[in-house]
């Protein structure tokens, strides 16, 4: 009897410990979780909107991410043509930041009454391009764009502003017509006509010159020298919209574009001051 009553204790005590631990375990949880719900939700973190010609891309995302760490923000860049992100800009009517690759999209931009501030960030000047090595001995001369014997891609002057450039200077030299109708591709941006050499379906394309000096490119392309009164140097102007949500991150991101260091970074990318 005695044995048995003391099995019997002994397993009452162990069960009423075990309830004991069960019920602080659900106070400690109830604790936490009212703690959790009385805490404050992390604010969402700052967004700033950028449209940019698909070519500046590079050195205006590194800015990004150095403005991103330092006001601990989240910056947005929507890339393409130049002429088609304006497009966007104008329907939507949303967007902080716009860096086209001609000045003549600002201007339009400020005939619409898009544009708050401008500021110069750079420069970029187009460029005859063949294959690297240029296999097939192409020279420096507008008049191989008219060549039936060459595969020849241009850019479309509806979408982007290397193919707006083209368009410009070949109009000037008398050439324009000609060149259309040799060429085989219209492409939207500079982008695409980096992929017309890179898979070898053109012979020789008109580019902007800064995307030849990447790493990742130079290996595929060589520039063919030509006097810049044919390719003039073009001034490249970052604008601060008048739909800005963010404008004083706007104007952060603005000034160190236009600091020794944002600069450095636009000339790394093949977008410094002429020489």
């Amino acid at each position: 009897m005695h044995s048995f009553s003391g099995r019997k204790y002994k397993a009452f005590f162990v069960f009423h410990k075990m309830k004991i631990h069960l019920r602080n375990l659900s106070i400690f949880i109830i604790l936490i979780t009212g703690l959790s719900a009385c805490a404050p939700t992390p604010a969402p973190k700052k967004e700033l909107l950028i449209y940019c010609g698909i070519t500046m891309y590079r050195p205006m995302r590194e800015i990004a991410d150095i403005i991103e760490v330092q006001e601990n923000i989240k910056v947005i860049i929507i890339k393409g043509g130049s002429g088609n992100l304006l497009r966007s800009i104008e329907i939507n009517g949303v967007g902080d930041l716009y860096l086209p690759g001609s000045a003549s999209y600002i201007e339009s931009a400020k005939e619409k009454d898009l544009i708050d501030r401008v500021e110069l960030v750079g420069y970029n000047r187009a460029a005859l391009m063949v294959q690297e090595g240029n296999p097939l001995n192409i020279s420096a001369n507008l008049e191989n764009l008219i060549n039936p014997d060459y595969y020849l891609v241009i850019g479309n002057p509806e979408s982007g502003s290397i193919g707006k450039e083209t368009r410009q200077v070949l109009e000037q030299e008398g050439l324009y017509e000609d060149v259309l109708q040799n060429a085989h591709e219209l492409t939207t941006d500079s982008k695409d006509l980096v992929s017309a050499l890179v898979e070898q379906r053109a012979d020789i394309v008109v580019n902007w010159y800064a995307v030849s000096t990447w790493g990742d490119n130079a290996t595929y392309m060589d520039v063919l020298p030509l006097p810049t009164n044919f390719f003039p140097v073009k001034e490249l102007f970052l604008a601060k919209l008048s739909t800005a949500k963010e404008p004083e991150l706007a104007d952060i991101f603005m000034n160190y574009a236009i600091t020794e260091e944002g600069q450095a970074i636009f000339e790394k990318y093949g977008f410094g001051a002429p020489q």
